[in-house]
């Protein structure tokens, strides 16, 4: 039996049958490791924060520091109290990683007083939207619900704070610092308001930014009590000092800067701990 010759013509048919198939860059064809859309490169996450864990709050303040800050503990004498309350008690939390915290309270002849310290380590889950960001949007939004009083300019030319803000007692009539007994809260009588540099108002020398609050409220219909409150931020990493003091001597009321002193102190102290 003869077989078939195929002619060019058929093979010439086949080949560009074959180039249809396959097709070509050239032609507007599309390689299989063509990138359909383009972008050329990966799309940039947004840089995390520096702290990638908390330290642990109850260990983080000195005994001096305490001592400072609640009086009451160089009274006691029973050995298991005293372990106790320097010890502290740490907050209820459900993620160490991302918030812990820390409170005392004690009580002293003159006065109870009570000491809350909060870390918070804030986290974007939007690539688009750094750790540090996020944590500058959350810090601005407790600072606007501070009501700090507007600072206004002086004849001096320096700010001072205006508006109602909180009460914050009377200040030290001599016009110095408080030089009394740490555990002795001062007894003058009807609060009003504090000068303007006892007022609550943005702290410039802690951390990336800073704020402190002071309130004076009552717990009964004699007795105030205040709470000075200092919050700063370093890069992701929220900070919070709530102090507080009550005094037992009705019609007493405990002396703000004093109070701030301590505060203040402890924040700075924190802050460097963190390394901000």
């Amino acid at each position: 039996m003869q077989r078939k010759a195929y002619g060019p013509g058929v093979a010439a048919l086949l080949a560009a049958v074959l180039a249809g198939c396959t097709g070509s860059p050239d032609s507007g064809g599309q390689a299989d490791d063509s990138n359909p859309g383009g972008a050329g490169t990966a799309t940039q996450a947004a840089q995390p924060g520096r702290y990638a864990t908390l330290p642990e709050p109850c260990g983080v303040v000195g005994d001096r520091t305490l001592e400072e800050l609640l009086p009451g503990l160089t009274e006691l004498t029973d050995q298991q109290q005293r372990e106790k309350a320097y010890a502290g008690e740490a907050t209820l939390t459900y993620d160490t990683d991302r918030k812990v915290g820390c409170r005392w309270k004690v009580e002293s002849l003159a006065a109870t007083d009570r000491l809350l310290v909060d870390f918070e380590r804030v986290v974007s889950y939007d690539n688009a939207v750094s750790d540090d960001a996020q944590a500058e949007e959350l810090f601005a939004r407790r600072q606007t619900a501070a009501q700090l009083p507007v600072p206004t300019v002086t004849g001096s030319g320096s700010p001072s704070p205006t508006g109602s803000g909180a009460s914050t007692g009377p200040a030290d009539p001599s016009g110095s610092a408080a030089s009394g007994s740490p555990s002795a809260p001062s007894s003058t009588g009807s609060p009003s308001v504090a000068p303007s540099e006892l007022q609550p108002r943005v702290l410039e020398d802690l951390g990336d930014e800073a704020f402190l609050d002071d309130a004076l409220g009552s717990s009964g219909s004699t007795v105030q009590e205040r709470k000075v409150t200092v919050a700063f931020r370093t890069s992701n990493v929220i900070v919070t000092i709530e102090y507080a003091e009550q005094p037992v001597t009705v019609g007493a009321v405990p002396d703000s800067k004093e109070m701030q002193d301590r505060a203040r102190k402890l924040a700075a102290e924190l802050s460097d701990s963190l390394g901000g």
